[in-house]
């Protein structure tokens, strides 16, 4: 196997240039009552480092934090089948307006435990105990992965160059979740 760059701070993954690259059709969602698509900078961040990886972004909206709202363009999006995975920025927080959790979590088939984990541990490198006020998660509805981030653009930036990026990368190894796509939807 041969790899390009090596990420002690992931566990010791690597691009293996072996192995093919596949682009993956990404729908980016800010949830947000104040951001105007001119101000809407941690959405901008993720459509374009979505683009520089070689992924395609597939939609992209913003909405309010109503809880309605975020489940009727997720549903959509994931029922539509031009999407592969969708990265949410915002409504994570723990104020009352913040509903994107309660939101999404109703909808998950499975819950990936294991993504808000590793974003706290990374974030609170870069924030300290401030990361206790996200509650950023992510799964799976109906074949379709989502990732649900703060909306600052520091949270942004951590969850998608971290882990994200990398997770939906089909040459990271030693695995990722492009390779598993095709069976998300067995019985």
């Amino acid at each position: 196997m041969s790899a390009d760059n090596d990420f002690p701070n992931l566990g010791g993954g690597r691009i293996d240039t072996d192995r093919p690259f596949r682009s993956v059709n990404i729908a980016v969602l800010t949830v947000s009552d104040s951001r105007t698509r001119e101000t809407d900078t941690s959405g901008d961040i993720l459509a374009r480092r979505i683009e520089a990886a070689g992924h395609h972004v597939a939609a992209r909206e913003i909405i309010r934090d109503d809880v309605e709202h975020i489940r009727n363009v997720v549903k959509n999006w994931v029922g539509s089948g031009n999407v592969d995975a969708i990265v949410s920025t915002g409504g994570t927080g723990i104020t009352g307006r913040d509903v994107t959790p309660e939101a999404i979590e109703p909808l998950l088939h499975k819950r990936i435990e294991g993504f808000s984990t590793i974003f706290h541990m990374l974030s609170y490198q870069t924030v300290g105990l401030s990361t206790l006020q996200s509650r950023a998660l992510a799964g799976i509805i109906d074949g379709v992965f989502i990732f649900c981030l703060p909306g600052s653009n520091g949270a942004v930036k951590d969850g998608w160059d971290k882990v994200i990026r990398w997770q939906l990368d089909s040459r990271h190894g030693p695995c990722n979740m492009v390779e598993l796509m095709p069976r998300l939807k067995e019985v």
